[in-house]
């Protein structure tokens, strides 16, 4: 295993605009996650060695689950996607895609015996758990916020959480489970200065005015998401087609896996492509992109940088990462914060999993509004 430093300056002065996007947990794609870590924590909750590498595509009345799965545990697949369907507030009896209604086609396997011997602790060559797939995972941290994540993609993901609490708790009645929200931040070096434009799309009830909505959005939703942040200037867009009818996976096909950035860091950090829902932890694509956001945080806690971003790539079937890499942006001492890592951090991925006490049914937790920056999760502590 190698491990490389880079310090890259940016010079300080340099005044940006820095944009990301947050949706809601009755978008399309995060329904289909939703369900993907439902079924993975059923799994878990059962059975810690289960191997879950679960796929699901919606569209109108249909609910697809295809990929792997090796376990002991006895799941009731329909029970399990009705149950997360109706928690999310799909349970109109006008819509399609319903939690009582839905067609749900199951086109689930074992995994792969190739794959378990390389990973398994007793059949890999090196004697000890390899990683589940090849690849590469990235983890950032920043000390703006005091989550330390970017504030754009912070802001996005309370501005989708708070729609939905409204929705939930019927402040409003017309609000229905599909959104999408964003936020535009104005930086001078690496530090934001101001919110300069909001926009959010929320689905709603044919029976409301555009004004309606508009009125509760600009007067209630952003002032409590932006707190601090908010100012009478900001530029703010809600609904700009007009109408936000139809809306979910009645109107709109979803797949897992698709809101990698708005599961990471809004665009802010690098991605090395690899979905997170419906995985367990032996796939490194989840564990180890978690490793490398709780290392990066660790960086920036320690005041080695201000910034901080790690990288990490694997073999299939070897515990050994092939490379560590460690980027502190010109934020602070770059070798001093790879020798920190290599010091102090195994990543290999049987140690993940027993650092971040990973084989836990907590996956539902993660799905929504982004998989870091919340306190509850392990890598967040």
């Amino acid at each position: 295993m190698s491990t490389v430093l880079t310090s890259t300056d940016a010079p300080a002065t340099v005044t940006y605009t820095f944009t990301s996007e947050s949706v809601s947990e009755g978008h399309p794609d995060k329904v289909c996650d939703y369900i993907a870590d439902s079924i993975l924590d059923a799994h878990l909750q059962q059975d810690l060695a289960s191997r879950v590498a679960c796929e699901v595509l919606v569209k109108e009345d249909h609910v697809v689950l295809a990929g792997e799965i090796t376990s002991n545990a006895k799941v009731d697949f329909e029970a399990v996607v009705r149950q997360a369907i109706r928690e999310i507030g799909y349970t109109d009896a006008d819509q399609p895609f319903h939690a009582d209604t839905v067609k749900i086609v199951s086109l689930l396997s074992a995994q792969a015996a190739e794959i378990a011997q390389g990973v398994d602790e007793d059949t890999s060559e090196s004697g000890e758990q390899g990683a589940g797939d090849q690849g590469i995972m990235f983890g950032y941290a920043t000390n703006e916020t005091p989550e330390l994540m970017p504030l754009p993609i912070l802001l996005s993901h309370r501005l989708s959480r708070i729609l939905a609490q409204h929705r939930k708790a019927g402040t409003v009645s017309w609000l229905r489970p599909d959104s999408k929200t964003q936020v535009s931040v104005v930086y001078e070096g690496n530090t934001p200065v101001a919110v300069t434009d909001v926009l959010i799309s929320t689905q709603h009830s044919a029976d409301v005015s555009r004004e309606e909505i508009r009125h509760f959005v600009v007067t209630t939703v952003i002032p409590e998401a932006l707190g601090s942040w908010y100012h009478d200037d900001v530029r703010v867009m809600v609904n700009p087609t007009g109408s936000f009818v139809q809306g979910g996976p009645s109107a709109d096909a979803g797949v897992t896996g698709r809101k990698i950035i708005v599961d990471t860091y809004g665009g802010m950090g690098r991605h090395g492509g690899g979905a997170f829902s419906g995985k367990d932890p032996s796939k490194v694509d989840r564990s180890g992109a978690y490793f490398c956001r709780f290392v990066a945080r660790e960086i920036v806690k320690a005041g080695l940088a201000q910034r901080a971003e790690v990288q990490v790539a694997y073999a299939i079937g070897v515990a050994q990462p092939v490379s560590v890499k460690v980027d502190t942006f010109g934020t602070g001492d770059a070798r001093a914060a790879a020798e920190y890592v290599r010091e102090n951090f195994d990543f290999r991925p049987a140690a993940i999993i027993e650092r971040l006490e990973l084989l836990q049914p907590i996956y539902r937790q993660t799905t929504n509004y982004g998989h870091f920056g919340k306190s509850e999760l392990p890598w967040e502590r």
